[in-house]
């Protein structure tokens, strides 16, 4: 599975891209209100410019970093000889834990939010919002990830995994896809919904400081974060920002300059 890593984690974002791009064509929650082409060039191409840019400037990605750990018994559960099904279950929730607090401090400091603002900005919620984030959110994420894979000694195995999860994961719950409501309460016990996730991306600032959750529900739950539902509902609500309602959402060479631009608001509105 390390072998064949970089062919697995693209082949699977691909094929679950396009399987939840068919599912939400098939059963939309929503109402498109605006064309896709332009919102899907500049989502899909903003994450190959995020790709590269790490490609490029990092040493290291997280399932390397995995390696270089394992290979040198660095890291807590490597000092520790932790048994490695046991780790592997410690450091997934480690990790997933970490994007959730990694996603709160991305909405409570001022200049972190302004990177991470291109990722609300999105007039509409969609597969395609799953990917919409500024390549330096994601350049600063893997460096996060990085050391904590590498502080607590994560078996490259379970980066994998994780990563394929949480990719694969986030690809659903931003997809415009309507489920049944006993179904979405079954899923929200075990993984972040699409009608879970919506909700984070409402206009209403107090909407938007909730359900930070990307794979695993439960740090919502335990920190007091959770929202069950939209006060406006999940048909008529309004998704994006206040701020920014123009071609500054949409095209591709806006989105790149959009956190260098004091007009578009320092924080979530």
């Amino acid at each position: 599975m390390l072998v064949q890593d970089p062919m697995i984690r693209p082949i699977m974002f691909v094929g679950l891209a396009i399987l939840f791009t068919i599912l939400e064509a098939l059963q939309p929650r929503r109402q498109k209100k605006i064309h896709r082409t332009q919102r899907w060039a500049s989502n899909y191409g903003i994450l190959i410019l995020g790709a590269l840019l790490a490609r490029f400037t990092l040493p290291l990605l997280p399932v390397g970093a995995a390696v270089w750990a394992l290979e040198n018994e660095f890291g807590l559960l490597n000092e520790l000889s932790v048994p490695i099904g046991l780790a592997g279950l410690i450091a997934f929730l480690s990790l997933d834990i970490l994007i959730y607090w990694q996603h709160r401090l991305f909405h409570a400091v001022p200049m972190l939010w302004r990177f991470h603002r291109i990722h609300h900005t999105d007039l509409e919620f969609d597969v395609s919002t799953g990917v919409r984030f500024h390549p330096i959110e994601i350049l600063l994420s893997l460096i996060l990830k990085i050391g904590a894979v590498i502080a607590l000694g994560a078996h490259p195995l379970t980066v994998i995994v994780f990563e394929i999860a949480l990719n694969g994961i986030s690809l659903f719950n931003h997809a415009n896809l309507a489920l049944s409501a006993s179904l979405d309460r079954v899923i929200r016990l075990f993984l972040v919904s699409p009608d879970m996730h919506r909700i984070h991306h409402s206009v209403r600032q107090k909407e938007t400081a909730s359900n930070f959750c990307f794979l695993l529900p439960w740090w919502d739950f335990i920190f007091r974060t959770y929202r069950a539902q939209p006060e406006g509902g999940h048909v008529n609500m309004t998704v994006g920002l206040n701020v920014c309602r123009d071609d500054r959402a949409i095209k591709l060479s806006q989105l790149l300059v959009q956190p260098f631009i004091s007009d578009h608001g320092s924080r979530p509105s």
